[in-house]
């Protein structure tokens, strides 16, 4: 990934300000979903340290092995074949071990797109139920309005004693 890309954070979500407008979005509901999002951002900041903790202790350990593999060497010149045998398990469970790291951190971001998928869903369902309402409720006001008018242009009933 390039460092030049945007990174947004859980502050940045908690903190945006959004532009007041007319008819505009509930704020509530705005800044629940803002929370939500912080809250989602933070777990998965949360998890991706892990993840690098993770790493760095699988590097460390590989390093370690390859010390090990070292000073074996300089130790047991005539044991060759143990030490190609110890290198080669080393290599094959360091392999493992990033095949792992790079396994899980796949799935992690298909988890994030699923949901990312899933929110662009529930926000296209939210504006379709929107713009539904608004249409309804125009319809409403509308027969509202042509009700008044008509009972502005009726006749007055005469009151007794006129």
């Amino acid at each position: 990934m390039n460092d030049e890309t945007f990174h947004l954070t859980p502050l940045d979500v908690r903190r945006y300000e959004f532009g007041k407008v007319l008819r505009g979005y509930d704020p509530e509901r705005v800044d629940q979903f803002r929370e939500q999002v912080a809250d989602e951002l933070e777990r998965l900041v949360r998890q991706n340290q892990e993840l690098e903790q993770k790493a760095r202790s699988f590097h460390d350990q590989l390093k370690s092995f390859r010390e090990r593999d070292k000073a074996l060497n300089e130790a047991l010149v005539h044991a060759q074949q143990l030490r190609s045998e110890i290198r080669d398990q080393s290599e094959r469970e360091a392999q493992l071990i990033l095949r792992e790291a790079q396994a899980q951190a796949d799935s992690i971001i298909t988890n994030a797109q699923t949901d990312i998928r899933r929110v662009e869903d529930e926000l296209a369902s939210l504006e379709r139920f929107r713009r539904s309402y608004l249409a309804q409720l125009r319809i409403f006001v509308e027969r509202q309005l042509t009700e008044i008018n008509a009972a502005e242009a009726a006749p007055s009933i005469p009151h007794r004693g006129e």
